[in-house]
């Protein structure tokens, strides 16, 4: 009885320490009104990055976000509601967190040196280098906009006296493979997997391809929709010819990086199998087969590979 009351009881106190250390991060910086602040100081005193300070705090990043007199930083600052978006309904979610998952996540978000708005360079997903060591792909479009990964800068040039802070409305999730590694540790994407392994039998060996420096876009159906096209499962999928899936998945993947904010509504876009698909953003993204009665959702944007991004849409596309 002694135990079972004991680790309750511990794992009580712990989480009421994990949220009262965030509660005084900002006492603790002795951050005044009108005094600049640094940038932990910057996020730990505005209500919307409550989550994004608590991160920091946990991963013991306080330090370097705090420093003064080195290189200075950029830091895509990701609110609340992006880390809520994230499947992070209250502060505590994180304390689940392993402390180098969430440093790699958080080091994605750093860069190093001042890159205000004006200095990202007016193109499409120019590469940096950030923290983590993997590459973000900044765009800043002519009337000003600035993403990263195809993530919507929302307030810019937070100014610190250690860099530059940018708040973003989504978490950004550095690369953990490439698209069919990505696609394998993707449990809604299984069937897609079978499809490509499937496929690789034939003529063209697709899951090669799709392993290959690229970069490529893919737009990837999820279960759902290979269930809907009439693959009830892997079995059915193997039953299929190869090549004619071969035909069906070059028809999902573009040459290039698309992030959802270089989609243009109308566009027409070449797939590697020679065909077009239609780009549709009237009622929210979607992209639509020539053979398709209607467009595909795409319900999951702009997932980061090591040799492209993946786009999950809700319907097969058909050529």
């Amino acid at each position: 009885m002694k135990h079972a009351f004991f680790y309750p009881l511990t794992k009580a106190l712990c989480l009421l320490a994990f949220t009262a250390m965030i509660a005084t991060s900002c006492k603790k910086s002795n951050s005044g009104p009108g005094r600049p602040k640094t940038i932990y100081e910057t996020i730990s005193c505005d209500a919307q990055f409550s989550f994004l300070t608590a991160a920091v705090n946990k991963a013991g990043l306080v330090d370097a976000l705090n420093a003064k007199g080195k290189t200075d930083l950029t830091l895509f600052a990701p609110t609340n509601d992006a880390f809520k978006a994230a499947g992070f309904t209250k502060l505590s979610d994180l304390a689940a967190v392993p402390d180098s998952t969430l440093t790699a996540i958080l080091l994605y978000h750093v860069l190093s040196g001042k890159v205000d708005a004006d200095d990202v360079p007016l193109a499409s997903n120019t590469a940096v280098t950030t923290l983590n060591g993997q590459p973000l792909y900044a765009t800043r479009t002519s009337d000003g906009k600035v993403f990263v990964n195809g993530v919507s800068v929302i307030k810019a040039n937070i100014e610190c006296t250690n860099g530059v802070v940018h708040a973003i409305n989504r978490v950004l999730m550095p690369a953990t493979g490439t698209i069919v590694q990505t696609a394998i540790g993707n449990p809604n994407l299984s069937l897609l997997v079978a499809a490509v392994l499937r496929a690789s039998q034939g003529t063209t060996d697709v899951a090669t391809v799709l392993s290959s420096a690229g970069p490529f876009t893919v737009f990837a159906p999820n279960n759902q929709a290979f269930i809907n096209a009439g693959f009830a499962d892997a079995n059915a999928i193997n039953a299929a010819d190869p090549n004619t899936l071969t035909t069906i998945l070059t028809y999902h993947v573009i040459a290039g990086r698309i992030f959802s904010s270089d989609l243009v509504d109308g566009e027409m876009p070449a797939t590697v199998n020679g065909e077009t698909v239609t780009i549709k953003l009237t009622s929210g993204a979607q992209v639509k087969g020539q053979s398709n009665s209607t467009p595909s959702n795409i319900v999951v944007t702009d997932i980061v590979t090591t040799n492209g991004v993946v786009h999950v849409i809700d319907q097969v596309l058909l050529p």
